[in-house]
């Protein structure tokens, strides 16, 4: 209640989760609506990070402390946690050290239930293709040309590819099926590009599911699915309130993969928040090449919205890294050295955001283990370029050690904003879309197709399904679709494997190289070290 009163907001705004978390109501949220947009945007994104994440959204946090502490009325905007990176790799995704969101265990665990919401819609819709296979009806669908796959929030590679039905008539007709991750559900990215209840609906209605003996194309609506849909999805669609642990308001929505999904947060939170505070910080998954293109030319092309500053987020290991220091076993000069070439990679991503229209403001995450002959060297790259930059301490020192990068940030942001801009036109096709991401952002000499790709392509532009922008799944630890391929490559060519049409989030989906939409545990997964005491706290979520 301090939080929502910081804001604004009143008890009777409010749908209590307990004492901590809360979400918006439907009245509110209609009221910021016809308030409108005032704060300004800063979109946070990031160079192409190491395995476990540059701290992205620990610098979100931190940024948007420093603004607090400067006495800027602030927000934050960003993704809810998935419980597949939570146990895999990455662990928890609510920031780190003394930039996190709280209550942190509950927000990266099940939250208010959202992501459940979005794995149960998704996967009645699931149940409904079966049964219309079942009993058949005026709604013909072809069990061998079922396109939906249930969906489920967790990593586990031996759902990927699977067979369904088996055990008799009476268990249904055996075909092929799989699960994708329940952050690269279409029901997700809909959940986060919808404006509303009645467009929510519009857009479930919309998904492709199947195609019927004739090859006509078949519907969630032609199923009666959408309304059993958006009832399941009714509460998730209104954003969560949480806070920094300095206090700062965060609404905390929606939680689509950068990597193969958009990567962006809730349109209904970011616009609420932008009605609700003077400066509103938000994340786009992965690096530049991945969520912040989509927030640009699929979010905010949706939303009519358009960012003040961009940050980049860089950091001394991505940068070791990318200039071939696999293990980061380098030390001293070599160290530096590994660093000066890793700083072709930031090249290319300040090169993407100035294809926005913006200079981008470096954020430099200090880790305690970086040197200072390290981060001189970085700061010299940054120098030696002309970008503006400031050394940021946010997981250790929380808002007092971001001050200086809030700063520029904030002076980035009173300027006046860039006018919209896009990489390319509603109008072209999707080879010309796909390939103005692939050679302007990635810097891909070329667009190659599998025989997959091409049928796919084909089938789409008889099904007139054309007029939208692509959502490009790839790699986040490369420029290419190639994880082994760090650096700034060069002359290289992007294979697009296979594409779907996503008709209800109103993009094509186009996957490239070997990304999966269900990933996998690593050898060692983050929940061998997570564990509940006995006085009921979850622990080791990192």
């Amino acid at each position: 209640l301090d939080v929502a009163h910081d804001l604004g907001l009143g008890p009777d705004d409010l749908m209590l989760f307990g004492p901590h978390m809360a979400k918006l109501t439907l009245p509110v949220v209609h009221s910021l609506a016809d308030r409108g947009p005032r704060g300004r945007i800063v979109l946070v994104s990031a160079m192409n990070p190491t395995k476990h994440g540059e701290g992205k959204t620990t610098m979100s946090i931190a940024i948007a402390q420093g603004l607090r502490r400067r006495g800027r009325k602030v927000a934050l905007a960003l993704r809810e946690p998935s419980l597949g990176p939570i146990f895999g790799v990455k662990g928890g995704g609510t920031g780190g050290g003394r930039s996190t969101l709280e209550p942190s265990a509950r927000i990266n665990m099940h939250f208010t239930g959202d992501l459940h919401a979005v794995t149960a819609a998704n996967n009645l819709l699931a149940a409904l293709c079966d049964n219309a296979v079942n009993f058949p009806g005026k709604t013909e669908l072809d069990p061998r040309r079922i396109v939906w796959r249930r969906a489920l929030d967790m990593n586990d590679r031996f759902l990927r590819h699977m067979v369904i039905g088996l055990g008799g008539p009476a268990n249904g007709f055996p075909r092929e099926d799989g699960f994708d991750i329940t952050a690269a559900s279409e029901v997700m990215a809909i959940l986060c590009l919808s404006s509303g209840i009645p467009d929510l609906k519009a857009r479930l209605a919309r998904i492709l599911v199947g195609f019927d003996s004739k090859g006509g194309p078949v519907t969630a609506g032609m199923l009666q699915a959408a309304g059993a849909m958006g009832a399941l999805l009714s509460d998730a669609i209104l954003p969560n309130l949480v806070q920094s642990a300095e206090g700062v308001p965060a609404l905390v929505h929606g939680g689509p993969f950068g990597n193969i999904a958009h990567g962006c947060n809730s349109i209904i939170a970011t616009r609420s928040a932008a009605a609700l505070a003077d400066y509103v910080v938000t994340e786009a998954g992965f690096g530049f090449d991945l969520g912040a293109e989509k927030f640009f030319d699929i979010k905010c092309r949706t939303a009519g919205l358009w960012p003040r500053a961009v940050v980049l987020v860089v950091t001394a290991r991505a940068l070791r890294f990318h200039g071939g220091d696999g293990d980061l076993a380098a030390r001293g000069s070599e160290a530096c050295r590994t660093i000066e070439c890793g700083l072709a990679n930031l090249d290319r991503h300040v090169s993407s955001v100035r294809a926005f229209g913006f200079d981008p403001v470096i954020a430099i995450n200090a880790f305690d283990t970086d040197t200072e002959d390290e981060l001189r060297t970085v700061e010299e790259g940054c120098r030696s370029r002309g970008l503006d930059f400031a050394r940021c301490r946010g997981y250790s020192q929380g808002g007092a050690g971001s001050e200086e990068l809030a700063d520029k940030v904030a002076a980035a942001a009173d300027r006046p904003a860039p006018p919209p801009r896009f990489l390319y036109a509603l109008e072209d096709s999707a080879e010309q879309k796909i390939e103005a991401v692939a050679t302007r952002i990635y810097g891909a000499r070329e667009v190659s197709y599998t025989r997959e790709a091409k049928k796919g392509l084909e089938r789409l532009k008889a099904l007139g399904f054309t007029g939208t922008p692509v959502c490009i799944a790839k790699t986040h630890l490369s420029l290419t679709d190639d994880p082994a391929a760090i650096g700034h490559p060069k002359d290289f060519e992007l294979t697009v494997r296979s594409v779907r049409m996503s008709a209800g989030a109103g993009f094509l989906l186009v996957l490239t190289g070997d990304i999966v939409t269900m990933p996998g545990l690593p050898k060692v997964p983050a929940a061998q070290h997570l564990d509940l005491t006995d006085a009921g706290e979850v622990v080791g979520l990192g």
